[in-house]
């Protein structure tokens, strides 16, 4: 198979290929650069929310408020005469034949090849990474593997949710691609080093297991959507401290205490934990996971 060589000088005619919120911002910027987008494919209307009214991806939402042609057919792609496509969070397989047609790059939040795949950010806080990143990669039929044009580093906090750190990498991500754009993407690295793969977050990884480690519990919740159980009832665990730092209920783990800090009862809003230990009758040494 051979991939349509990228442009060597300054880009200013893309197509964009995303689907979720954090793939707005980007979009946003290359407009707001002066990048011409001739279309914006995203993943089709679908039924979300109470009443399961039909909406649109934030992406093609973002793209219509823009007043830029839309469509969920990849294939048009190669039918629009673009410089490049620009790829970003877009949850489809791109084929051969748009592949061949239309140089394309992606924002890949992991510093690869480490975490290729549909969950990046996610598996490196699970795994415990001191460090992440995002890529601006050569797109190929295979998962993740083309080359790396130019990287940004990202520091992982012990308390970085998930929700802050593909924030950070939204941001540092969406800069880096306007800068390469302009001034021309020149020549990809091919990727070194040893493959994993972040394959998606199961429900059942969310499930706190309190026999683990203090700091694996504390990764879990910030995922964000952690839950065990309390006197047979679903708790959602939203934030956590460790080592405990205040005064909200604590729990022990394998190896320490997680104190909690915000949870969320069955049927009811999230709460401080400290309330929520009140109108529980929670005692010191009480666990979780019954």
């Amino acid at each position: 198979m051979t991939i349509a060589p990228a442009p060597s000088g300054p880009v200013t005619r893309v197509a964009y290929l995303g689907t979720p919120r954090l793939a707005v911002t980007p979009l946003r910027a290359l407009a707001a650069a002066g990048i011409e987008v001739a279309l914006v494919v995203s993943q089709p209307d679908r039924r979300r929310g109470r009443g399961s009214a039909v909406v649109a991806s934030p992406v093609k939402q973002a793209a219509l408020d823009l007043g830029l042609p839309v469509s969920d057919e990849v294939a048009e792609v190669a039918e629009v005469g673009v410089d490049l496509a620009v790829v970003v969070a877009f949850g489809r397989l791109i084929g051969r034949p748009v592949l061949e047609a239309v140089p394309m790059v992606n924002l890949h939040f992991s510093l690869l090849p480490r975490w290729r795949g549909a969950a990046p950010v996610e598996r490196a806080i699970l795994a415990g990474d001191t460090h992440t990143g995002v890529d601006l990669m050569a797109v190929e039929e295979a998962l993740d593997t083309g080359g790396i044009y130019r990287r940004r580093e990202v520091r992982i906090g012990p308390n970085d949710t998930l929700d802050h750190l593909r924030t950070t990498l939204t941001h540092e991500g969406t800069a880096m691609l306007v800068e390469e754009l302009q001034r021309g993407l020149g020549v990809a690295t091919p990727q070194q080093g040893e493959a994993t793969y972040a394959a998606k977050i199961t429900p059942e990884e969310r499930q706190l297991r309190w026999q683990d480690s203090a700091a694996t519990v504390h990764r879990v919740v910030r995922l964000g959507g952690a839950w065990t159980t309390h006197n047979g009832k679903r708790l959602k665990v939203w934030a956590t401290h460790v080592p405990p730092r205040g005064d909200g209920p604590v729990v022990a783990a394998g190896d320490g205490p997680v104190e909690l800090v915000e949870v969320q009862p069955e049927g009811k809003a999230p709460m401080a934990a400290r309330a929520w230990a009140n109108g529980a009758r929670w005692r010191p040494g009480d666990g979780l996971g019954s």
